[in-house]
């Protein structure tokens, strides 16, 4: 048989092992191996592969400092207070804790600019309230899932300096262009909590009180003023996305740990649950003892464990498309389309389908030199597109099969990845959503630029 008979066997095998409950990372490991035997690569490869992204990327050298911020935060209490805030504003409403997990998705997105540490932070601190709270724990995995999407728009995010450095356009202007688009997805997803919520009865409602708005805000300042920092030192050029993550880390270390030797003074302000009650105790967090460094690294190991294999794995993957001239295919179908808005949709149907079994690394190394020029070519701006690219590329982390968010999710909260898919599609709707009006109307993605 020739090779491209054994790929399409092998391709059709690992569909239903999908379909039978196989887990994903397996599923896609079968096609990698399968089509690397066919193609005569050795396994070697894989190994070499995943050495060669996590040593040369620049960009995922900071992933599991951005996974370890998440933990830090969520252990010394600042996700807590953040998580605190949010609900202060939304509890009013049916659906308000949940409202309030992708809230804290979109404040968090500005410390971690990784979609999986916020999945990962939230998932972990969130679901269990969620639950208690009356949701369905499919349906808390899932917004935890969804949530984490945001975390590659909203600034700082590390995709789009990956993509800013591949197409040569300013990181800057890239951060703004995703300021209203992430907003949106965080509505939007908000929007669908409410709907369920709403509709099965789900969640506590509370008074809007403006007292604890502003003590839950005063609360949560030492998580305002990571998000500060972060975008400061971005921003004017102080320190790389890298070094912001590392930075970070050694901010929440202080903190921490000053905080669990300081907090005791102002112990009697706080709740059972250690909310502050006064503003006195809001100027600090519980924080956490130096002993408990080692189990929060070994959590961040765990969850970076997850994502190399599946990285790495994709890379392969991205290998195996370039030999089977997948890539020169795609930029020959699209430029004998013509015309701005075909190929505008085709760029975003072969975004959609690549999210859906690529990392968003990948896909951007691959699509955005061969999609990008072609766009430019038919009218579109390039920032523009950058956001419509990387916006579709988010959407991917809850896109069977690969869905690397529903994965994080299912390894945080203990839910299993094919009973999280139910709930995931209505948020996927709504972010699909929020694509197409990005990609129709270019204002949303420029008027914050300077001299729009």
């Amino acid at each position: 048989m020739t090779d491209s008979t054994w790929i399409t066997l092998i391709s059709l095998g690992v569909t239903g092992l999908f379909m039978l409950g196989v887990p994903v990372f397996l599923v896609i490991a079968y096609w990698v191996i399968g089509c690397s035997v066919v193609l005569g690569m050795t396994f070697d490869n894989i190994g070499a592969a995943l050495t060669y992204a996590f040593s040369n990327g620049f960009a995922l050298l900071a992933m599991p400092l951005f996974i370890l911020t998440g933990d830090l935060i969520n252990k010394a209490g600042i996700a807590r207070r953040l998580s605190d805030f949010a609900y202060s504003i939304l509890g009013w409403l049916r659906g308000g804790l949940a409202m309030a997990a992708i809230g804290a998705c979109g404040l968090f997105a500005a410390i971690s600019g990784s979609n999986s540490a916020t999945t990962a932070t939230i998932g972990s601190m969130m679901h269990p309230e969620m639950v208690k709270g009356g949701y369905d724990t499919r349906f808390a995995a899932a917004t935890a899932a969804a949530g984490g999407t945001v975390g590659i728009i909203i600034p700082p995010s590390i995709i789009f300096i990956v993509y800013g450095f591949l197409m040569n356009l300013p990181i800057s202007d890239l951060f703004v262009a995703g300021i209203i688009p992430g907003v949106m997805m965080v509505v939007g997803m908000q929007l669908v909590c409410w709907v369920l919520s709403k509709y099965n009865g789900w969640g506590h409602i509370i008074p809007f009180d403006i007292t604890r708005v502003l003590r839950t805000a005063f609360g949560a300042w030492l998580g305002f003023f990571a998000i500060g920092l972060v975008l400061w030192g971005i921003y004017t050029g102080k320190f790389s996305p890298t070094e912001a993550a590392a930075v970070t880390v050694g901010f929440c270390v202080i903190v921490g740990v000053l905080s669990h030797w300081l907090f005791p003074l102002v112990a009697s302000g706080v709740d059972r649950e250690g909310r502050p009650t006064s503003y006195g105790a809001s100027l600090l967090v519980e924080g956490f003892r130096i002993r408990d460094l080692p189990s929060i690294t070994m959590r961040s190991a765990q969850i970076t464990g997850i994502l190399a294999p599946l990285i790495g794995i994709s890379v392969v993957m991205q290998q195996i498309l370039s030999l089977l001239g997948a890539q020169e295919a795609i930029g020959t179908w699209v430029a004998g389309l013509g015309g701005y808005w075909i190929v505008l949709a085709a760029s975003m149907a072969i975004i959609f389908v690549a999210g859906m079994v690529l990392e968003s690394l990948p896909v951007t190394i691959i699509l955005a030199p061969i999609l990008a020029p072609l766009a430019a070519a038919n009218g579109m701006d390039p920032i523009h597109f950058a956001v419509i690219f990387l916006v579709g590329a988010s959407i991917g982390f809850v896109t069977p099969p690969y869905g690397l968010n529903l994965y994080v999710a299912s390894s945080v909260t203990g839910v299993p990845y094919m009973r999280l898919l139910r709930y995931a599609l209505y948020y996927l709707a709504a972010l699909l959503t929020v694509w197409i009006l990005v990609a129709v109307m270019p204002p949303l993605a420029t008027i914050l630029l300077p001299g729009r």
